[in-house]
């Protein structure tokens, strides 16, 4: 009687896929297409204007069938304080935000990308890491996005989309996620690893964001560009394990030490945050999201430029 209670139980939790899927941080289209009659997967495009990526009406055109649209730029995923652009918004504001798409808690969630370039991706991560600093982990991207999905032949609905139905999600903030100005003052004095991962141009202070007062980097940091492992295979996007985990091993980083990850506004971050934690096995990393747009409010903190060393914010902005 036992093992037939047993095997019963196996069975039903097998059935209608309705279990927790645990999929790996990247998958393929593949993947992607055996697990569509999924009862708790969501299929969520998150296409934008970022690298002609689409909109709406792109993805009304053309989308993976049974996907559900959010719009990384416009639908909140990000929001201005203060002046600086791109930070977290209260916890209280995402989980309406993942609710009114019909997201709950036991749902795994695969984050699509328009596919079309490396600085489009950054969007998948950054919804990515918005999931798991709210505490949920059943969450991956599709790597080359919906252009891949297309180009490789699978299955494309289009017309209208109903809105689906609200759920009830629940954050729980994962603070070791996300790092304020004040620790990365604190990981730069103690020596702690940053990272910055914006083109090298950015880096060497050689050009700016317009949402930094001035250019360079945080001192110390190091430089793990976030287009750096992406291969182009007809017209998307994918990027490359194996060659990021070499880009990481070429700049020596401890795998066991904390990890700063900061860009311009916390766009570009996100991916270094996901190449670093999710593909490159690092341990301890964290997100700064106000990135060089907050560290750059304050005239006394430093930056580190190629042609003139460490100069303080309000030197460069006089």
């Amino acid at each position: 009687m036992r093992r037939t209670l047993l095997l019963a139980a196996g069975t039903l939790a097998l059935s209608g896929h309705a279990y927790a899927l645990h999929p790996s941080p990247l998958v393929d289209a593949a993947w992607l297409e055996g697990q569509l009659d999924g009862d708790e997967l969501v299929v969520l495009d998150v296409r934008s204007a970022i690298d002609d990526g689409g909109d709406r009406a792109s993805f009304e055109a053309a989308r993976i069938p049974g996907s559900r649209y959010s719009s990384y730029t416009d639908a909140g995923w990000r929001e201005e304080r203060d002046g600086v652009a791109g930070l977290m918004p209260a916890v209280g504001d995402l989980e309406a935000l993942i609710g009114g798409l019909g997201i709950d808690n036991d749902d795994t969630v695969v984050v699509v990308p328009a596919g079309t370039g490396p600085t489009d991706f950054g969007s998948a991560a950054r919804i990515y890491w918005t999931f798991k600093a709210l505490g949920h982990d059943e969450v991956t991207i599709l790597n080359g996005g919906f252009a891949g999905w297309e180009q490789q032949g699978h299955k494309v609905a289009s017309g209208p989309v109903k809105a689906p139905d609200a759920a009830s999600f629940e954050g729980s903030l994962r603070e070791s996620l996300l790092a304020t100005t004040e620790e990365v003052v604190t990981a730069r004095e103690a020596d702690e690893q940053l990272v910055d991962a914006r083109p090298p141009a950015f880096y060497k202070g050689q050009t700016q964001s317009p949402a930094a007062r001035v250019p360079g980097t945080i001192p110390g940091s190091v430089n793990l560009p976030h287009d750096g492992s992406f291969e182009e295979r007809d017209g998307a996007y994918y990027l490359q394990p194996d060659s990021l985990k070499a880009r990481i091993d070429d700049l020596g980083l401890d795998p066991e030490a904390p990890t700063v990850a900061f860009c311009n506004t916390g766009h570009w971050a996100a991916s270094g945050w996901f190449q670093l934690s999710e593909i490159g096995g690092l341990e301890n990393v964290t997100m700064y999201d106000g990135s060089m747009a907050a560290w750059t409010r304050d005239d006394e903190r430093p930056v580190q430029l190629a042609d003139r060393g460490i100069v303080s914010v309000g030197e460069l902005a006089e």
